[in-house]
């Protein structure tokens, strides 16, 4: 799947099930794609970078409008990490700084292609 924010383009992976969300990029570069999709419940959400192994911007979405970014989200390796929170019906994780390379703020519109 593709999704355009501000005239950029992003394949990305799309993520359904409680299974695949809460491993989400643990373990995991960004090899076929550019980005992951989380798609689930309109509601609070709390993201965290264990296992992770490269830094993540953490994208959350309510009705396809940037509400909130967590930049350049770095790995954890303990029990203790950071959490990012947000709201929305979809969180995407894109590479670590990409929203500053492009420009991606709260409030731009995600178009889903």
């Amino acid at each position: 799947m593709d999704i355009k924010i501000n005239n950029n383009l992003f394949n990305v992976k799309c993520v359904l099930t409680s299974h695949d969300i809460q491993n989400g990029m643990m373990f995991r570069k960004f090899d076929k794609f550019d980005g992951m999709l989380f798609i689930m419940d309109n509601e609070d959400h709390h993201f965290w970078m264990k296992n992770c192994i490269i830094p993540l911007d953490i994208i959350f979405i309510e009705n396809n409008k940037i509400t909130k970014i967590h930049h350049n989200c770095q790995p954890c390796r303990t029990d203790d990490c950071e959490r990012y929170d947000g709201f929305g019906d979809m969180v995407l994780e894109l590479h670590g700084n990409q929203c500053k390379k492009y420009g991606i703020k709260d409030g731009d519109f995600v178009e889903l292609i």
